[in-house]
């Protein structure tokens, strides 16, 4: 199987975002494919996407020809097939668990709810205009950082990052969540130690040469 790699993702999907930091803290070379999610209704709708993913969701990561969907799936498929490189899952059950824990914080309980497809399904069919809609997603977004933050500063494994002192898959989620957070202007004064980890994060370039902004399809103004 060859090892081109090819990533269909939105410069703003947060999705996308983590799987972004994951390929690059695994030093890997890649594709990017864009499907935009807004224009001409969305490209990922169109029958030619169907093939890449049914579920008409991004990121899809294409590996030779083979597809691999879901961001966390994807994020520890890479971890799998190229072991000898940086470990986005640390070494122990326990330090494994509590990774994927406070991953699936942010990919099951905060994003899905803040979703583009629930933000315009809330639009369409219920009518609720744009001030309900910000409402909602920030309310979601302070649910989850309140836990997320607790479970960081009472546990003696955070250190530098979400476990100890290597990025892991936590890091690669919460940070583009903080991303979001700012978006909708979620007050983020009462986390500080998510502050202080997204602070480290962006230091690094991985990180850094993942953010939206700096995406080929990134607008020059958002849309």
């Amino acid at each position: 199987m060859s090892d081109s790699l090819r990533l269909y993702g939105y410069w703003r999907s947060s999705a996308a975002y983590r799987v972004r930091i994951g390929l690059n803290l695994k030093g890997l070379a890649y594709e990017s494919v864009p499907v935009h999610l807004i224009r001409d209704g969305g490209e990922q709708h169109s029958a030619a996407f169907a093939d890449a993913n049914p579920q008409k969701l991004i990121p899809v990561l294409r590996h030779g020809e083979r597809m691999i969907r879901q961001s966390l799936a994807i994020l520890e498929y890479l971890d799998e097939t190229w072991d000898g490189s940086t470990a986005l899952l640390p070494a122990t059950a326990r330090e494994r668990a509590r990774v994927r824990a406070l991953a699936l914080i942010v990919a099951c309980d905060i994003h899905p709810l803040n979703n583009l497809r629930v933000l315009q399904y809330l639009e369409r069919e219920w009518n609720a205009p744009q001030p309900e809609r910000d409402e909602w997603v920030r309310h979601w977004i302070r649910e989850g950082f309140d836990a997320f933050e607790a479970l960081l500063a009472d546990d003696p494994a955070t250190g530098t990052f979400c476990e100890g002192d290597t990025p892991t898959i936590a890091d690669c989620c919460l940070i583009p969540q903080v991303y979001n957070a700012r978006r909708f202007a979620v007050d983020l004064a009462p986390y500080p130690t998510i502050r202080r980890i997204e602070a480290e994060c962006l230091a690094l370039p991985a990180f850094d040469d993942a953010r939206p902004e700096k995406q080929a399809d990134a607008p020059h103004q958002a849309d």
